[in-house]
């Protein structure tokens, strides 16, 4: 079960931005699995995308397609990542291009496509056109729903987010959809997040408050530190807003739509580690006290993928030495083990490298059988600190896994 989620929120309408789903069928008879996002012509695109070098093929082809065009719709497939497929796979994703583009009245070239799902596998390359008939006749501004649905894999539920932000007198829309719940660490996880916006911005701007976001988002979550071959994360802005444009030298204007954003990244991000495949805890890992920030980030991950303190909090069994373990191990150059404290929410489990002295077990207990829990390291040699997010690792976890494929 998620931990702390339960289902949608209301999702607005970006004016511009219509999306359809159908069941084609392409893994599983009878559910959600194709998706289309259509956007109207002048709309600006911004993406970041996964650095596993046996990148999908959509991937390759989305990049491309990215630099030479802004983009009319984009086409999600789940089921199959489509990775690993060599020089068919591309043909695929290209033909999957061509074929909506032909529904679309646009050019193959103005269509982003987006696969997840099993490694490996070539796409049922008919199915999948099939059912594009379907997405366009469903197309719809209050489609965002049933697009959650549409992406999901192994998700328990669908995931997103929408605010409302005003910048000058114009009221401004940012909603958007995620899916994930393995394979998550993000490099930019399986993960792919589409959101939209009603914003005027320049591309310039766009690029600048994606890369921001994700990095203080998408990329600070981890379930298994895995990095998916698909990852994708697309931001769309359509302008109908009549916003004045926002760019880089408005700081006022740049700074509120920054904000927002991030907002809804960081809700998005936090509700895939939420509904991470067989958690039974949401865990913040905030290290404070660092000599850079890539230390900062260097303890927080060795903590987040350690099996050992992973599995101690699905036991909820306050074994804080795995903890300890895991800081000493950490690729940091300079660590004094005398400065270290390490926390369980408010409770000081470790001063001065070693236990403290108001500590016990029961205190430790009671913090470690809460859903949601939070690790403070201070490292006590600097002023850098850094905040991630991950889950406890199961049983269901790895039954998930062991039997994904079948």
């Amino acid at each position: 079960m998620a931990v702390g989620l339960q289902g949608l929120p209301t999702l607005h309408p970006v004016p511009g931005v219509r999306l359809g789903t159908a069941a084609a069928g392409i893994r599983k008879k009878d559910r959600r699995d194709l998706v289309v996002i259509e956007c109207a012509p002048g709309t600006l695109a911004a993406a970041t995308f996964t650095k596993n070098r046996f990148c999908a093929a959509p991937v390759t082809v989305a990049r491309e397609h990215l630099k030479k065009n802004p983009p009319r719709a984009l086409l999600v497939n789940t089921g199959i990542a489509n990775a690993g497929t060599g020089n068919p796979g591309l043909e695929d994703a290209l033909a999957s291009c061509e074929a909506l583009a032909k529904h679309l009245h646009c050019q193959p070239g103005e269509i982003l496509p987006f696969s997840t799902g099993v490694i490996g596998e070539r796409l049922p390359r008919e199915r999948l056109l099939a059912g594009l008939p379907a997405c366009v006749t469903n197309l719809s501004e209050d489609g965002w729903a049933e697009a959650a649905h549409g992406i999901m894999t192994t998700d328990s539920l669908p995931k997103g987010c929408s605010r409302q932000i005003r910048i000058g007198s114009r009221s401004i829309t940012i909603t958007g959809i995620a899916k994930g719940a393995g394979m998550i660490r993000p490099d930019m996880a399986t993960m792919l997040a589409f959101v939209a916006t009603d914003a005027a911005v320049t591309p310039a701007a766009l690029q600048s408050c994606i890369s921001s976001a994700v990095n203080v988002s998408f990329n600070r979550i981890t379930v298994d530190g895995d990095t998916s071959t698909n990852d994708a994360c697309v931001l769309l802005a359509t302008g109908a807003a009549g916003n004045a444009v926002i760019d880089q030298t408005q700081d006022e204007a740049y700074w509120i739509f920054l904000d927002g954003l991030t907002k809804v990244f960081t809700d998005l991000a936090q509700a895939i580690v939420r509904d991470a495949e067989g958690a039974t805890k949401f865990i913040t890992i905030e290290v404070t006290g660092g000599r850079s920030e890539p230390d900062c980030l260097a303890v927080a991950y060795t903590i987040a993928h350690s099996p050992l303190v992973k599995t101690a909090f699905f036991a909820s069994d306050p074994n804080w030495g795995r903890i300890l373990a895991a800081i000493g191990r950490a690729p940091i150059e300079y660590l004094e083990i005398d400065k270290v404290a390490i926390h369980l929410n408010d409770l000081c489990v470790v001063r001065h490298g070693a236990l403290d002295s108001g500590y016990n077990e029961a205190k430790g207990l009671a913090e470690m059988r809460l859903a949601e829990i939070r690790i403070g390291v201070e490292l006590g040699t600097g002023s850098f600190a850094t905040r991630i997010w991950t889950s406890d690792l199961s049983h269901d976890y790895v039954r998930i896994n062991a039997e994904y494929r079948t």
